[in-house]
């Protein structure tokens, strides 16, 4: 899973744990590790939802300031479907 540079930090730190991401598929399996920087991401959950599911604190709690700052960045693809990922990140 990679992350923008302006979330590595707090994702690292722990204060970011979930993700909104936008797919054709699911591209992460629960218990998965995913390489970031020095350590890794591990995947505790994925469900898929709606897009009318993601509220303004769902967004904050994945790092971005509301809803549509997290579109911005999380909608760049061709995929239509919704995942909510939370994780943890591990050194």
């Amino acid at each position: 899973m990679l992350f923008t540079k302006k979330l590595r930090d707090r994702v690292k730190s722990g204060e970011i744990t979930t993700s909104i991401r936008i797919w054709k598929q699911p591209r992460v399996k629960i218990g998965n590790k995913y390489q970031l920087d020095d350590g890794h991401i591990v995947v505790s959950a994925i469900r898929e939802i709606s897009i009318d599911d993601i509220s303004e604190s769902v967004a904050k709690e994945s790092g971005f300031k509301n809803k549509v700052d997290l579109l911005k960045t999380a909608k760049h693809g061709s995929g239509m479907r919704v995942f909510f990922v939370r994780f943890s990140y591990e050194e």
